[in-house]
């Protein structure tokens, strides 16, 4: 297995060094919004814990971040009035992973909208922070803001 980098883009989000658009935060785990969206309302959710992926990281944390996902994925349906969600998760290089630290992929969807290529193309800026206010907005009327 290989060694956790405490320099993954995430780990920097976690200690504040990188901006990111934040749609939830608790004591254990973030959501925010992915910088190369697959779609618009493309989340990540990810712990504050140090873990690679799925294959170290412990089960209490992964509990953790599994709530928050869902947290999160049932706003995707509501803030974007999407007909389904996408929840996914890579572990290694070969599966897809491509940031070094455990985080799962909510991904609204709709009937016959394809999804772009994943880690592709960067997000204008004031659509993420206009998505990432919709998410807000969701969760605040579900009572999870």
């Amino acid at each position: 297995m290989t060694i956790y980098d405490e320099q993954n883009i995430f780990a920097r989000i976690i200690r504040g060094e990188i901006p990111a658009q934040r749609i939830y935060e608790d004591a254990a785990t973030i959501a925010l919004m992915a910088a190369m969206p697959q779609c618009d309302g493309h989340a990540l959710v990810f712990p504050k814990a140090a873990s690679r992926n799925l294959l170290d990281i412990d089960p209490e944390v992964l509990a953790a971040t599994m709530r928050t996902a869902q947290r999160i994925a049932r706003a995707a349906m509501q803030a974007f009035a999407a007909d389904g969600v996408n929840v996914m998760q890579f572990n290694e290089a070969a599966a897809g992973q491509t940031v070094f630290h455990t985080h799962v992929h909510v991904i609204p969807r709709h009937t016959g909208t394809p999804l772009k290529r994943h880690a592709n193309e960067m997000a204008a800026p004031d659509a993420l922070a206009q998505h990432a206010a919709a998410y807000r907005q969701a969760l605040a009327s579900m009572g999870d803001a």
